[in-house]
């Protein structure tokens, strides 16, 4: 029996049009890395909201070619871009903050039976940066208040990941409760929102997403220690599943290397 999907009730499809316009007339955030996960939010945002304003981070991580790549992204997609410099880096306790630590290789195959909420703390690779997306958001809730943002944007997923804790559904849905509660927009009634729209796609799909708003994967730099240059080390953990992401999408990986 061949299945055939079920036509949209009008009812649903003004609500779509309703949510759209909604949608349309309201600001957001955006964390921008300069990776591909992120410049994917960002081009999801744009399509969505009224405006964007991407928000990237100085914080002492192993190269500024990232925030290269970030500043040229948000130039070529016309939105207003803050680089906000904050030094993590003197907290130690990660491989991306820490020259003495080793970024470790990839193994996109490293948990083949677990399900990512069953990972233990032994599995976090060293590249987990302390409490980085708390802060990163933190900084991001304030920018939506003051930039008058109904919605911060962050490019997290519980599918092709390292296995960090704050990339969780349940940490994003904890951290929402909380803005909204510590906040003048929040108490005010001015809701404000956590956006993930790639948290349950694999780097296939999200690579097929950016793709479907025209986003130049070869502006991006992912690599956790690339080079002056941009040129990815090809060997780290986000090197391996960027490699994965293009390979199942089928898709000319664009990144560069180096020799």
């Amino acid at each position: 029996m061949t299945n055939t999907a079920l036509p949209t009730s009008s009812a649903d499809q003004e609500n779509d049009i309703q949510s759209n316009k909604l949608h349309k007339s309201q600001n957001a955030v955006v964390l921008l890395s300069g990776g591909l996960d992120s410049v994917t939010c960002l081009y999801w945002a744009k399509a969505r909201y009224a405006s964007v304003t991407a928000v990237s981070f100085d914080y002492g991580q192993r190269h500024n070619s990232e925030l290269v790549a970030a500043k040229a992204i948000a130039e070529n997609a016309g939105v207003n871009h803050r680089i906000i410099d904050i030094d993590i880096a003197q907290l130690g306790g990660s491989s991306l903050t820490d020259y003495s630590m080793i970024v470790p290789d990839g193994d996109t195959d490293k948990f083949p039976d677990k399900k990512r909420d069953e990972i233990d703390n032994d599995a976090i690779p060293n590249t987990y940066v302390p409490a980085r997306n708390t802060i990163f958001l933190s900084y991001a809730l304030a920018v939506a208040e003051v930039t008058d943002s109904n919605h911060i944007v962050i490019g997290v997923s519980s599918v092709d990941y390292s296995g960090y804790p704050d990339c969780r559904p349940e940490y994003i849905a904890a951290f929402q409760h909380m803005a909204n509660l510590a906040t003048k927009a929040g108490v005010t009634g001015h809701h404000l929102s956590i956006q993930t729209p790639l948290q349950q796609l694999s780097k296939a799909e999200t690579i097929e997403l950016g793709l479907s708003f025209g986003v130049d994967y070869g502006q991006t730099i992912s690599c956790y220690q690339a080079d002056a240059n941009g040129l990815a080390c090809g060997s780290c953990d986000s090197c391996a599943l960027r490699r994965q992401g293009f390979a199942q999408a089928g898709v000319a990986d664009p990144t560069h290397y180096q020799p």
